[in-house]
């Protein structure tokens, strides 16, 4: 199957978003790995490892959502 990219690449914000959000559940249904980058792993587990050993640096939900409504409206 051919996909044009500069024709996804036009498609509006949402329709972008929902295709991203499509591609990602499918990714759950597969039967093989993903494999992963061991930095971006590494990186990964640092995080958790920090989140887990810092209390309060990370955000609530809600902090999460209101910066990214900051982010969308200005």
């Amino acid at each position: 199957m051919a996909i044009d990219t500069t024709e996804l690449l036009a498609l509006p914000p949402a329709e972008k978003m929902r295709l991203v959000e499509l591609l990602w559940d499918s990714l759950g249904d597969e039967s093989q790995q993903i494999s992963v980058l061991k930095a971006v792993l590494a990186e990964a587990n640092r995080r958790r490892d920090e989140m887990l050993t810092v209390p309060g640096i990370g955000l609530t939900e809600t902090e999460m959502w209101q910066r990214v409504s900051i982010q969308q409206n200005g």
